[in-house]
């Protein structure tokens, strides 16, 4: 019987390449079906992509930047939350760490680079 509950630590996640930068993929697919959480620290050349069934929310922890969503530039700094939707192109600018929650868990076939 598995418990009903998953801890993950932040330092025992080596992170990866995405096209924000790179990410501590913390809690995925494989320990639930609701959602991902991403640690993400924010590279200055994010490139700009969208998905087709994900939904994000970016939490900012660190720095200062803005959000591109669909062509419009919003700032963002600790403390300020993103809701992106599917479809919807985006991209972070700047430096920036922040927490990427996916729900559904994040699927690396529903990122498309936009064109």
């Amino acid at each position: 019987m598995s418990r009903g509950y998953v801890i993950r630590r932040r330092r025992d996640v080596t992170p990866v390449r995405c096209p924000c930068g790179s990410a501590a993929r913390v809690l995925t697919g494989e320990d639930n079906d609701l959602l991902s959480v991403h640690f993400v620290e924010i590279s200055e050349r994010a490139q700009a992509h969208y998905h087709e069934r994900l939904t994000e929310v970016y939490v900012c922890l660190e720095g200062e930047g803005e959000v591109e969503l669909d062509g419009v530039r919003e700032p963002v700094s600790p403390g300020t939350v993103v809701l992106i939707r599917p479809g919807t192109r985006h991209r972070a600018i700047g430096k920036l760490k922040i927490i990427n929650i996916v729900l559904p868990p994040f699927d690396p076939n529903d990122e498309i680079m936009a064109q």
